[in-house]
């Protein structure tokens, strides 16, 4: 079997003639042959841009929210209005990145129906069935975690909304005990005098009239 000869220097030389002969001076031929160790980077498909913008949203998203929710879950710093506003500049947030993450979903569906159809039966690409698959997954991605930072600011409204009905609902006061009056404490002097004597003093009243009655006999 015949050994496998590296041409690579051999290729490097034949370029650096060409651009020789092509007038190119040091600078751009340093620049040619730095091309061949260090590689541009791929361009990025339309799908990537959108997806790592809505991930940039997201994550602007969440800042916002960690800047202002002292100011949004204590009453004191802020007015209703001010509080009303950080609401409203959330939710033009997350309409935003739920709109990107629907143009990305369309986006993925249209590429399905192209590669199911006559065009891609044409072409026979096998490997776009794992593209979308990947892409499926990168907007699941996108997905989860905008609902982690929107579930985040549902407990900061539930907190604000809270404090709405305590402050609503009227302060019950402590029930305190009546006081007698002159009335109730005649009734109950003269329940003590229309009560019935017990045995006891039924007897000892007995034995203090008997002795008169023995002295009287004597």
């Amino acid at each position: 079997m015949a050994k496998v000869r590296d041409r690579i220097e051999d290729f490097k030389d034949a370029v650096n003639r060409g651009a020789l002969s092509l007038g190119f001076n040091e600078a751009k031929r340093a620049a040619l042959m730095a091309s061949f160790i260090i590689h541009k980077p791929r361009e990025r498909s339309n799908f990537t841009k959108a997806a790592l913008k809505t991930l940039e949203s997201i994550g602007t998203l969440e800042k916002f929210l960690i800047e202002h929710r002292k100011d949004y879950i204590d009453p004191h710093r802020t007015t209703e209005e001010e509080r009303d506003s950080i609401e409203h500049e959330v939710s033009i947030f997350v309409k935003a990145c739920k709109e990107q993450i629907d143009i990305l979903r369309t986006s993925i569906t249209n590429e399905e129906v192209n590669s199911k159809g006559w065009l891609g039966s044409i072409r026979g690409d096998n490997a776009n069935a794992d593209t979308i698959a990947h892409k499926h997954g990168v907007v699941l991605i996108l997905s989860e975690k905008l609902h982690s930072v929107t579930s985040q600011f549902d407990q900061l409204r539930a907190v604000r909304f809270q404090e709405a009905i305590n402050r609503a609902m009227p302060r019950r006061k402590p029930k305190r005990a009546p006081e007698k009056t002159s009335t109730d404490i005649s009734y109950s002097s003269n329940s003590l005098d229309s009560r019935e004597p017990t045995s006891s003093e039924t007897r000892d009243h007995g034995e203090i009239l008997a002795e008169p009655m023995k002295v009287q006999q004597q």
